[in-house]
C-alpha cells in the first residue's frame, strides 16, 4: 500500500513538472519579444496589437509548431525586414561597438582617473616635503 507521504511527494513532483513546462503561447511570446514591430514606434511584436504584429505572431506560432528553433525564426524575420526588426542588435559587425563600447569606456575612464590620482598624490607628497 502507498503511504500518504509518498502520495504527497508524487503530487509535488507532478505539480513541479507542470509548472516548469513552457506552453506554446509562452514560446511565441518569448520570440515575439525579440522582434520590433515594423509599423509601430518603439513596440515589440509581443506588445503591439497591429495587424502586422498579429500576422507575425501567427507565423511564429506556425514555425514553432513545425519544430523550427527561435533562432531560425528570428533569421526568417531578419530576411523579411532586415536587422532593424531585432529588438536587440546581434553582437557582431557594427553592433559590436554597442556591446563592447560601454565596458571599454569604463575601463578607459578608470585608467584616466587612476593616472590623475597618482599625479595628484605625487604632487602632494613633494609639496609636503618642502614644508
Amino acid at each position: 500500500m502507498i503511504r500518504p507521504a509518498a502520495l504527497v511527494l508524487l503530487a509535488c513532483l507532478c505539480l513541479a513538472a507542470g509548472a516548469g513546462a513552457e506552453t506554446l503561447d509562452d514560446r511565441v511570446y518569448a520570440v515575439a519579444r525579440q522582434l520590433m514591430c515594423p509599423v509601430c514606434v518603439g513596440q515589440t511584436v509581443a506588445e503591439s496589437d497591429s495587424q502586422l504584429a498579429r500576422e507575425m505572431k501567427a507565423i511564429i506560432r506556425q514555425k514553432l509548431e513545425a519544430g523550427e528553433t527561435p533562432g531560425h525564426i528570428l533569421d526568417y524575420f531578419v530576411g523579411q525586414f532586415g536587422e532593424r526588426v531585432l529588438a536587440e542588435p546581434r553582437a557582431g559587425g557594427a553592433a559590436f561597438f554597442l556591446y563592447a563600447g560601454p565596458p571599454l569606456a569604463l575601463i578607459i575612464g578608470v585608467g584616466i582617473v587612476a593616472v590623475y590620482i597618482r599625479r595628484w598624490r605625487r604632487s602632494g607628497q613633494h609639496g609636503a616635503d618642502r614644508a
